[in-house]
């Protein structure tokens, strides 16, 4: 699409259009890309601002990474806010406190887990750890669930001796949704410890924890 067909299209009170002319900026440089880009950043619909916080991730200047920090800590809606997360790990490590700050202010179940998700792609095994604890301490059982698991994430990693002694301690949690999470969990660690709290768990009270922790061995 041509740049003006792109600048008409994006003044188009037809949301279908500016979606279409805002995915078509991925063929710009940033210089013309980010710009049109920032305009739409408060736009009314939440489609168009989620595709607008997509390409900001595409085009990494310092503009656009303080417009994704902008999105994602004041936006109004979740999936523009978890959206923004994903692009901004995109930019690499530089991202990651301020994806950790957000974790701490926002408790949207989306943003946090995607912000987690992020972290661990992004290897930032601090960070994880951190979030992992903040998530687990929480009320959303998404979220806690999601943290669980990423504590498996940190076998092998500075941070996995801490990580195994959380999951060891929640390998006792009242909540069967946590054994659950803590028996996949556990199969990342080959030490003696985790061997045998995922013994104990294969013979949990709950069924979904016995498949759990049983899935492995019944595998052909």
């Amino acid at each position: 699409m041509n740049l003006i067909q792109i600048e008409t299209d994006l003044q188009n009170s037809d949301f279908q259009y500016r979606l279409r002319a805002i995915a078509a900026l991925k063929d710009y440089a940033p210089d013309v890309a980010v710009p049109l880009l920032t305009r739409h950043i408060q736009d009314p619909e939440f489609l168009v601002r989620t595709f607008v916080a997509r390409e900001l991730g595409r085009q990494q200047t310092p503009e656009s990474f303080a417009n994704l920090l902008q999105i994602m800590r004041f936006d109004n809606t979740p999936n523009v806010r978890a959206e923004a997360a994903n692009s901004l790990s995109l930019f690499g490590k530089v991202s990651a406190s301020h994806l950790v700050q957000t974790f701490v202010q926002d408790d949207h179940w989306l943003v946090r887990r995607s912000i987690l998700a992020a972290l661990i792609e992004m290897e930032c095994h601090e960070e994880v750890l951190e979030v992992c604890g903040l998530g687990i301490a929480g009320e959303d059982a998404a979220v806690q669930e999601a943290s669980v698991g990423a504590l498996g994430s940190l076998a092998g990693s500075r941070q996995a001796e801490v990580a195994l002694a959380q999951l060891l301690d929640l390998a006792n949690s009242r909540f069967d949704y946590i054994r659950v999470q803590v028996a996949y969990a556990l199969k990342h660690f080959e030490t003696l410890e985790a061997k045998e709290a995922l013994a104990r768990l294969r013979r949990d009270s709950n069924h979904r924890v016995v498949g759990a922790a049983m899935e492995d061995l019944l595998r052909p």
